[in-house]
């Protein structure tokens, strides 16, 4: 393997959908009918892609299919991908905790896994017991716990009730405790699923500069994160899963690109076009909506940093029609703000002419990162719609601009919204 730690070939993964276990009797007696007379796994050739937002008709789906990646020692590997990519499914695969259904997984060194951050404490036990306890189911012997228990203590910042049964810490203080000692496993290969999606700003901190103190003294990382930011500044390398598929591995910020500007956004409504039958007979009528930014792509994701435009175009049939061309924001389900034309032209309450017309809204900057949804209407005097139409296009913000040493606008900045305002010396 030379300098190579890991090495997967053809992986596979395969899971049958409401079930437990592999499957019926009936199923399980079919594959072993079918193991003694030497043959493969019938429930091999069937099954779909593991993609959540379609409706399928087998009842197997593969989680992962055709896997072939290589790490080398020293290398931190980002791994990107929406929710069911695949990414937690290969975690668990590099760590052990399950079998692949086809393909190899060849590693070579001690491996600490970090993918639910607290399995194996017992509520009842101290953390000092837990220490103990969690330290040697993940491969710590006693001697090499208690060189580190100080260590351990002063990283997860819990010393004053380090003596308390954990079942009374707060979900930070339990996260704090179990990563400081995954962390400080003497590993080879250290392997993170989304330990910074939990924890306070300050916490997320140390464990973006542990992880990078391991990736830096030559030692493995594979990190997983939806915080893209973070993913681009503590790794070199990444690997793009799609659907279970992996989609391209190479340099980490070429990866995390191709990522924010898949033109494949699933959910996300990039672009809207409304044509329903009767709008021709409506005085007026919304015909197109999207987004775009300053150099007027067109998207469904956006870095929290990158200013976005919204892009309204609407048709008038009759010039007697006063209105407001008008546009909500929601986050979350939460009505944000919403903006009209009047507020800057008061005149298109009056009169409007005949024709069609496109505005394009400046959106405000930054926008904290999150899932928005924007509804359109031409609204008269706020009073009724003459159209309108509720999510007209949904989009995502992300924080590939993260810097945990300077500003932030992910989800540990409190409120609603993150807009840097205009501060002025005046004495």
């Amino acid at each position: 393997m030379g300098n190579t730690v890991i090495k997967v070939e053809d992986l596979s993964k395969q899971y049958r959908l409401g079930e437990f276990g592999s499957g019926t009797i009936t199923h399980d007696i079919n594959r072993w009918w079918h193991k003694i007379r030497g043959k493969n796994d019938p429930y091999l050739k069937i099954g779909e892609t593991n993609n959540r937002a379609v409706k399928g008709d087998s009842e197997y789906v593969w989680s992962l299919r055709d896997i072939n990646f290589d790490v080398k020692q020293g290398d931190a590997v980002g791994i990107i991908g929406r929710n069911g990519a695949g990414k937690s499914t290969l975690l668990k695969l590099l760590s052990r905790t399950t079998a692949p259904t086809l393909g190899s997984i060849k590693i070579r060194g001690r491996v600490a896994s970090l993918l639910e951050v607290g399995t194996g404490f017992h509520p009842e036990l101290s953390g000092r017991e837990n220490i103990f306890l969690n330290g040697a189911i993940l491969g710590m012997s006693k001697t090499e716990i208690k060189r580190k228990f100080d260590e351990i203590v002063d990283f997860s910042g819990v010393e004053r009730y380090i003596d308390t049964p954990v079942k009374r810490y707060s979900s930070g203080m339990y996260v704090r405790l179990a990563f400081a000692v995954a962390a400080h496993l003497e590993s080879e290969i250290m392997i993170v699923d989304e330990v910074l999606a939990v924890g306070d700003y300050e916490f997320q901190r140390k464990c973006l500069g542990k992880m990078q103190d391991v990736s830096g003294s030559g030692r493995t990382v594979l990190f997983v994160s939806h915080n893209i930011g973070s993913i681009k500044a503590l790794c070199n390398k990444g690997i793009y899963l799609k659907h279970g598929n992996l989609i391209k591995k190479g340099d980490i910020h070429d990866i995390a690109d191709l990522y924010m500007n898949d033109a494949d956004t699933d959910t996300l409504a990039v672009v809207s076009d409304v044509s329903y039958s009767d709008k021709p007979e409506k005085a007026a009528y919304i015909k197109r909506v999207w987004l775009s930014n300053n150099n007027h792509t067109i998207k469904g994701e956006y870095d929290v940093l990158e200013q976005v435009y919204l892009n309204f175009h609407y048709k008038v049939n009759s010039s007697t029609m006063g209105f407001s061309p008008m546009v909500q924001i929601e986050k979350d389900g939460m009505m944000l703000f919403y903006s009209m034309l009047s507020d800057v032209d008061e005149s298109v309450l009056d009169h409007q002419e005949i024709g069609e017309f496109t505005y394009r809204v400046k959106l405000p900057y930054p926008l904290k990162k999150g899932k928005y949804s924007v509804n359109v209407r031409l609204s008269k005097l706020r009073l009724y719609d003459i159209d309108a139409v509720d999510k007209a296009i949904v989009f995502h913000t992300e924080e590939v601009s993260f810097d945990p040493t300077n500003k932030s606008f992910a989800a540990f900045r409190a409120g609603l919204i993150a807009n840097i305002l205009d501060w002025k010396l005046v004495k």
